[in-house]
């Protein structure tokens, strides 16, 4: 195998951390050169006025053994020795700063040790000397998209970084399904199945086998509301280590949605079982219960809010029903917490619905996307601000830049 393609397949092993809680950035650690920063008599250096000052821990020196930096700290990678190769990229960085494919090893070897606030500004640098150097843009994006606690931004940064990798017509083909799945990966975060669809479909064309790319693949389906194909391909992946806990899951809300419950719940057993705390218990209050938490989170809302809510009901029901998911293309979500049905206020309705306007919040998507009553409570409220939002007619975009996604 290629020298790149082992970089890939080190990233991408480290997939299964996508959406794991962990901190938002790693250790930032020390410089790699210890003149970057005034040093006091005490050892320490301080970033910036008022920043904690934190000892100076120099990296060893590269052991090249006669061969240049840069391609002793790509062997030293492969080997898993990630400390040896950022100091051998440092070294070949220093030798040459304006080398991008330094930078990008340096970026690769800190992602590796966790030190992603450094490996950031090692991919920026990297891609500010060559925007289409190879390396650069599939470490960056497996960082934003893959290794970082995600958020929309990151997912996005992830997105454009793997799309310009795929869109050179210098990338090496080795490098295709590869920046392909972090895309994958990337689009499924943000919503957007029909691109991930695509892009999984890219990666299977040159990998039939494998495994990250046909569940990436099976979620898309799921969340373009083609339940056949997403249960077979979930049912396909039951016995992947890795994924089992995430296929019994969507098989579990498959089942649900068919009336299957008991069979349903079987799935959500063994998913919780597999991985506790990605699958807890969830707070599912009884239907009574539910209406009352909804009336209640009405009721709370500011005058301006309950004024506009003036003869459009508010419901709660337990799923979204097929029809409504498809009413839009691409389809919603099937895990959806709530919905506003028809035009904004002030546009006219076209007799198509009645009442013409209204608001759905589903328990049971709500129950699973919190974990104590008190979440869920507030889950309700921010949800049904949501759908306000869309009464008033804003879109998806301008009620994710308020904190309302």
């Amino acid at each position: 195998m290629s020298r790149r393609g082992l970089l890939a397949l080190c990233l991408l092993l480290t997939a299964c951390k996508r959406n794991a809680s962990a901190p938002e950035t790693g250790d930032a650690g020390s410089p790699e050169v210890s003149a970057v920063k005034p040093t006091s008599a005490n050892g320490t250096h301080s970033d910036e006025p008022g920043d904690t000052a934190r000892p100076v821990q120099p990296l060893a020196v590269c052991q090249a053994r006669g061969g240049s930096p840069l391609d002793a700290a790509r062997g030293y990678y492969d080997s898993g020795r990630f400390e040896e190769a950022l100091s051998c990229a440092a070294q070949a960085a220093a030798l040459e700063p304006d080398l991008a494919s330094a930078h990008a090893e340096r970026g690769v070897a800190l992602a590796a040790l966790g030190r992603e606030s450094d490996a950031q500004l090692a991919f920026a640098r990297a891609l500010a000397i060559d925007p289409g150097d190879a390396d650069a843009l599939l470490g960056a994006a497996h960082l934003y998209a893959v290794q970082m606690t995600s958020t929309r931004e990151r997912d996005e940064l992830g997105t454009l970084y793997a799309e310009r990798g795929l869109s050179q017509p210098g990338t090496p083909p080795e490098l295709i399904p590869h920046l392909a799945l972090v895309s994958a990966m990337a689009f499924n975060d943000l919503g957007q199945a029909e691109e991930a669809l695509a892009r999984a479909a890219i990666v299977l064309a040159r990998e039939p086998g494998s495994r990250e790319a046909l569940y990436e693949r099976a979620l898309a389906l799921f969340e373009l509301c083609r339940f056949s194909d997403a249960k077979r391909a979930f049912q396909g992946l039951v016995d992947d280590a890795e994924r089992a806990a995430h296929a019994h899951q969507h098989l579990g809300l498959l089942l649900e949605r068919e009336g299957k419950w008991k069979q349903a719940q079987t799935h959500f057993d063994k998913a919780r079982t597999l991985a506790p705390d990605d699958f807890p218990t969830p707070p599912l209050p009884t239907e009574d219960t539910f209406r009352v938490d909804v009336a209640r989170a009405v009721s709370e809302l500011p005058a301006d809010m309950r004024n506009d809510l003036e003869g459009v009901p508010v419901t709660a029901e337990e799923l979204p029903a097929e029809v409504d998911l498809l009413a839009n293309q691409p389809p919603l979500s099937p895990t959806i917490l709530g919905l506003f049905r028809g035009p904004p206020l002030g546009a006219p309705c076209d007799g198509a619905e009645s009442p013409c306007r209204s608001v759905v919040l589903y328990r049971r998507n709500l129950a699973r996307a919190v974990r104590t009553p008190a979440e869920l409570r507030e889950q309700i409220r921010v949800t049904l601000l949501h759908e306000i939002g869309h009464l008033r007619g804003e879109d998806d975009e301008e009620l994710a830049a308020r904190g309302l996604e």
